[in-house]
Parts: structure tokens; sequence; C-alpha cells
């Protein structure tokens, strides 16, 4: 079989979507409407240990749900993107306190020192920095307590799961839903919360979730 369909790189794949929305295997299951166990380690080797594959109604239910196409998702089998084994840690910094001055400078990074800080799979960006869910204006998908993985140097696409600083010190976490040279729109995970359009000038920075502990 071609490499670029063999077994562990089509879970791979699965590993790497996931990642790229910042969510858990587990995560994304659920965001696709599926069992959350479905794509668990367990679940891709028979009792027996022969190769188990994901179906294609577990496939295209995860790509509706991420708003990727078939081509994005083949592109992460030819060139896996998971992230690997190995930890780093990371500072960690509560949502709630984010807007205040002296956490970020002007790119985005964590400033100063003496963070609090977390362990996480080393996502190979010395700036990835974690942050930790307060309120619910970002359930189903985040809820209170939860802690997400933040890289200021991802490239970030539409769809993406993003968290964005204003000129008026609001930190957000948000879904990127169409980004011009003059005009930025955010929609909110919550369907209570209203979606967000800025004018560019009125954002400080925007970076990638690519992680989160659910």
């Amino acid at each position: 079989m071609p490499r670029s369909l063999s077994h562990n790189r089509l879970w791979a794949a699965i590993d790497a979507l996931a990642a790229r929305h910042g969510l858990t295997a587990s995560g994304l299951a659920k965001a696709a409407g599926l069992d959350p166990t479905t794509f668990n380690k367990s679940k891709r080797v028979t009792a027996a240990g022969r190769p188990r594959w994901p179906n294609t109604e577990s496939l295209a239910r995860v790509l509706d749900a991420t708003g990727s196409s078939l081509d994005a998702f083949l592109s992460l089998v030819t060139n896996d993107e998971s992230p690997g084994r190995a930890q780093k840690n990371v500072p960690l910094i509560g949502l709630a306190q984010a807007g205040r001055g002296g956490y970020f400078d002007d790119a985005g990074f964590p400033a100063g020192a003496g963070w609090e800080e977390v362990a996480f799979p080393d996502f190979k960006d010395e700036h990835a920095y974690a942050l930790e869910v307060s309120g619910d204006s970002m359930e189903p998908f985040y809820r209170e307590g939860d802690i997400i993985v933040v890289s200021p140097a991802a490239d970030i696409r539409r769809g993406d799961r993003v968290v964005v600083k204003t000129t008026k010190d609001e930190v957000m976490v948000k879904v990127l839903a169409r980004k011009t040279a003059n005009r930025l729109e955010l929609r909110s995970f919550n369907p209570a919360y209203e979606d967000r359009v800025f004018d560019m000038q009125d954002i400080v920075w925007m970076a990638r979730i690519i992680w989160a502990s659910q």
C-alpha cells in the first residue's frame, strides 16, 4: 500500500486535523456528533491486533464539522503534522486576566517571566503559551477550566479557532470567519454571544489555537 494511504498516516492525519482546530481526538469526535471514543487510540486496532480503519462516514462528518476540504485532509495524510510525543512547558495565563497590560508584547508573544507553567506536546513554537478558559462564551467546544494552547507563529486560515486582542485590550476566543485587508469577521462558538466584526486597525494581534486539554 502506498505510504500516503497507510493506516498510521491516516490516523495521524485525523490527529493533525484535530490539532489544527484546537481539539483533542475526543473533542474532534464530539464536534462531529460522534461517540467521543471514536478516535481513541484503543479503537485503532481490533481485539485481535489488526489495524482498524476509520469509516468514510466518520471522515465525512469531521470534515463537515471543521469546514475542511478533502484535499486539505489528504495533505495531512501525506504530510504528517500531528504533534510529537515530546513534552515542553508553556506559560499559563488566565483568559480573564489576559487583556490586562503586561501579559503580551505588541507581537502577541507572552511578556515577562515567572509564569505558572503547564506541560503540553511540543509544537515546535518556542513562543507557544496556554490560556485557561473562563466563562461560557466558548461552549460547547471549550468549557470553563479547559486549557487551550496558542501559537503566535502558526499560519491562520479561514475556519481556524483563534485568540484575538484588540486595541481596547479585549482578548477573545473566536472562529475566523473572514479576513480582508481592512476587515476581520469573527464567529462566536456559543450562539448566545454575538459575532464580532472589526476594522483591522483595531486589531493588535491574532494567533491560532493549536491544541486543547479537554
